[in-house]
């Protein structure tokens, strides 16, 4: 038994198991995954609910009111956050693409978390390193362009309180981490992030297994 691994393979019915058996879902962020389905393949890039569901629970648990997403896209992950956040708690959210940041501005509005978010439609590179030094971050989500990784885990590291925490999202990226043939930008650079944090004594980390693989660094 030792020997044995300690994990579980998912198949479909078991994952939809798992999804069941916590709190991973209600009308609003049902709604919003169904409008995000539509829109084909990029849909992907959407967050599992069970992982929306531990960010939360995350934020929540620290006690997180400043915040930082690098990469909303629809805006399902700062929906998750955002509401785990007290009422006078902030967000700010980092992307490019005005289109798909609607999508999630609308459902922000539903849930009555708008007030909480500030989204910021401009390279993620440039509003990071433009926050002051003393802007304080109790957690943070990174899910945006790979190949910037480590630039932002970085810049939002160095404005991190003690104890905060930030997750970095796919970094299994689909096993592509273990395929030597694979040369792309992002797939080194997830890979090098990944060698990287072990590493690095400023933090303490765990790489888990969820959806598309998930990393979580406390600031010591």
């Amino acid at each position: 038994m030792a020997d044995r691994a300690k994990y579980i393979p998912l198949n479909p019915k078991l994952y939809d198991y798992v999804v069941a058996h916590g709190h991973n879902g209600d009308p609003i962020r049902a709604e919003l995954a169904a409008e995000t389905a539509k829109l084909g393949m990029i849909s992907m890039m959407q967050i599992a609910p069970e992982q929306g569901t531990l960010m939360a629970l995350l934020a929540g648990a620290i006690g997180a009111r400043s915040t930082i997403e690098v990469g909303t896209f629809t805006g399902y992950s700062a929906l998750c956050v955002a509401r785990a956040l007290p009422a006078e708690g902030k967000m700010l959210c980092c992307d490019v693409n005005q289109q798909w940041t609607s999508v999630g501005q609308r459902y922000w509005e539903r849930a009555g978390v708008a007030n909480k978010i500030t989204l910021k439609l401009a390279p993620a590179a440039e509003t990071l390193a433009a926050l002051p030094a003393n802007y304080a971050v109790d957690f943070a989500f990174i899910d945006a362009d790979k190949a910037n990784y480590r630039l932002y885990y970085e810049e939002i590291l160095k404005r991190m309180r003690a104890n905060g925490l930030i997750l970095i999202d796919n970094v299994l990226w689909n096993g592509a981490v273990l395929n030597a043939e694979d040369t792309s930008d992002d797939t080194k650079a997830i890979r090098a992030l990944n060698d990287f944090i072990p590493t690095d004594n400023r933090v303490e980390a765990v790489m888990l297994g969820i959806s598309d693989g998930l990393t979580i660094v406390r600031k010591k």
